[in-house]
């Protein structure tokens, strides 16, 4: 029979193994948490045009770490220059290394090449995706995708990403100016992961709006597009109302 020592001995043992596979397994968590707690989160921006580029600003403006990317290098460099306090440039792959929170904005026919160059970097992390598929640029795959539901074809092309979409339907300057309006227009967004949610409604709030969860990827994302009656500025409750509506 095992004495009370060993028993005790092989008590502590188990105690720090489930405690390190607890830490090791909650990583992006805790990160997460302690980004939180400090006010200032690592973000990648994937496309650092109108939208990507008034988002990031306002994230820069609220204190947070964002690095710029595209497919011009030079042009990002100047943008995170004249945004000056924690905006820097990057690659898209150092911009995905980078961020603990990723917003993808690029045109939807490049979103498919975006999963396929990126795929390991966005893995369980969390994507705000603002790419909408506009039939005029991005030709079949995107009529294919507005027939499926574009929720439904980040998830597709973006695999393993917690994905939430906003800022799909409201103007870039709209954007740019919306934390310094008194009243908070509401920003519809539809997501699965409720973490994700979170996370994005707080930086959400961080640009000026106030975050209106209207369903999931499958449900609602269809709607969160331009042309559908989402699209535009409406107050939270307006928001609501008119997401009851849908199906």
């Amino acid at each position: 029979m095992k004495s009370n020592h060993t028993m005790q001995q092989n008590r502590r043992t188990f105690l720090q193994a489930a405690g390190t596979v607890f830490v090791i397994g909650n990583l992006p968590l805790l990160a997460l948490a302690q980004s939180s707690a400090t006010g200032k989160m690592k973000i990648g921006i994937i496309g650092s045009g109108r939208v990507g580029g008034a988002v990031g600003g306002a994230w820069v403006k609220a204190g947070h770490e964002v690095m710029f990317s595209s497919l011009n290098l030079d042009e990002d460099k100047k943008l995170a220059a004249s945004l000056g306090g924690g905006a820097r440039a990057g690659t898209p792959r150092e911009s995905a290394a980078f961020g603990t929170v990723l917003l993808i904005s690029v045109p939807y026919a490049a979103l498919p090449s975006v999963g396929k160059d990126l795929g390991e970097l966005l893995k369980g992390k969390i994507v705000i995706d603002t790419s909408n598929p506009i039939v005029a640029r991005d030709g079949d795959m995107a009529a294919a995708a507005r027939e499926k539901g574009a929720g439904v074809s980040s998830m597709e092309f973006l695999p393993g990403a917690r994905i939430v979409r906003a800022f799909n339907a409201v103007g870039y300057a709209r954007m740019a100016e919306a934390a310094g309006k008194k009243e908070r227009m509401g920003m519809p967004i539809a997501g699965d992961d409720q973490n994700a949610i979170a996370t994005a409604s707080a930086l959400i709030r961080d640009v000026g709006y106030e975050p209106v969860l209207v369903g999931t990827l499958a449900a609602m994302g269809k709607h969160l597009i331009p042309g559908t009656p989402l699209a535009g500025e409406r107050s939270p409750d307006d928001v609501r109302k008119v997401a009851a509506t849908l199906k």
